[in-house]
C-alpha cells in the first residue's frame, strides 16, 4: 500500500513544530509503508497515484479553503481512502458541531451563532466571539456586547478556566493526555494523568463522532465548577505534541497509529 502523506512542513504554527512532528512520524511509518509527502495544495492533483491519503499537519483549512474543498470533493467522488476518513462530525465538518452539542446537552462551552440568542447563554461580563470559519484563534475577540452576522460567528461565555487539557485517541483507544497549567500559554504542555471521569468525558465525544478509524484530539477546559467542558473536537489534522512525550508513550502511539492504518487499508 502506497501512502500520500499530506503536510505543510513550513507552516508557522505558534508554539508547535509541524515539520519536526511529521518528519518523525513519516520516518517511522516508512518502516511499514511506501510513502511520499506532499503539500495540501498538491494533494488533489497527486492522490490518484496512491492507495490512500493520510492528512496530518496540513495547517488550518482556512488558508487553502478552495484547494481543500476540491480535494475533499474529488476524494469522495473517486472513493479515495482518506485517513482520517472524511465522515468526521467534529472540526472536519466545520464548527456547527458546537451548536449541536450545546443543544443536545453535552458538557461543552455553551455556544450560539446569533447575537439574538444571547439569552440562551450564561450571563457573564464578557463573551468570546470568533468567526465560524476561523482557526488558530484567528479573529477571536472578547466583548461585553457580542455582534456579528448571524450564522457566521460563534459566541460563547468567557470562562475563567483553571487549565486546558487535551486527550488523544487513535480510533476509539485512548493514548495519552497533555495539559497547559498556565491558561495564557496554550502550547506549553505537560503530561496529564486523567481520572476515570476525565476519560469518560473525552470518550463520550469520540463515541459521538462515530469515526471507526482515525486520530482525534479532544480539547477541554477545567471550569470554575471543577467540571470539564469541551473546547474543540479535532478530527481533521490534530497536532499531537509527540516531542513532549516519554519515549515509551511515543512508541506506543506510533504502534497504535500503524495498526489503525493497516486495519483501515485492509
Amino acid at each position: 500500500m502506497q501512502l500520500l502523506y499530506v503536510t505543510d512542513l513550513a507552516y508557522p504554527a505558534r508554539g508547535r513544530r509541524y515539520g519536526d512532528e511529521d518528519v518523525f512520524l513519516t520516518s517511522r511509518l516508512r518502516e511499514e509503508f511506501p510513502l511520499a509527502l506532499c503539500h495540501p495544495l498538491d494533494a488533489a492533483r497527486l492522490m490518484d497515484g496512491f492507495d490512500a491519503v493520510v492528512v496530518r499537519n496540513s495547517g488550518p483549512v482556512l488558508g487553502h479553503q478552495e484547494a481543500y474543498a476540491d480535494f475533499r470533493a474529488r476524494a469522495l467522488a473517486a472513493g479515495t481512502r482518506v485517513y482520517n476518513p472524511l465522515t468526521g462530525r467534529g472540526d472536519m465538518a466545520g464548527k456547527d458541531y458546537l451548536l449541536d452539542l450545546t443543544r443536545a446537552g453535552y458538557p461543552v462551552i455553551p455556544t450560539v451563532d446569533d447575537p439574538a440568542d444571547l439569552a440562551a447563554l450564561p450571563s457573564v461580563p464578557e463573551y468570546a466571539v470568533k468567526p465560524k470559519q476561523g482557526a488558530d484563534s484567528i479573529g477571536l475577540h472578547f466583548t461585553a456586547a457580542p455582534a456579528g452576522t448571524p450564522g457566521e460567528i460563534l459566541i460563547q461565555p468567557r470562562i475563567d478556566f483553571a487549565y486546558e487539557v487535551s486527550f488523544y485517541f487513535v480510533d476509539d483507544a485512548f493514548q495519552y493526555a497533555l495539559y497547559a497549567p498556565d491558561p495564557a500559554r496554550r502550547w506549553v504542555l505537560e503530561p496529564y494523568d486523567p481520572t476515570p471521569a476525565d476519560l469518560a468525558f473525552a470518550r463520550a465525544f469520540v463515541t459521538w463522532n462515530t469515526l471507526d478509524h482515525g486520530i482525534q484530539r479532544v480539547d477541554a477546559c477545567r471550569a470554575p465548577s471543577g467540571d470539564l467542558l469541551l473546547v474543540e473536537l479535532e478530527d481533521l489534522n490534530p497536532y499531537l505534541s509527540l516531542d513532549l512525550l516519554p519515549e515509551p508513550v511515543r512508541d506506543a502511539f506510533v504502534t497504535a497509529f500503524t495498526r489503525s492504518l493497516r486495519s483501515f487499508l485492509a
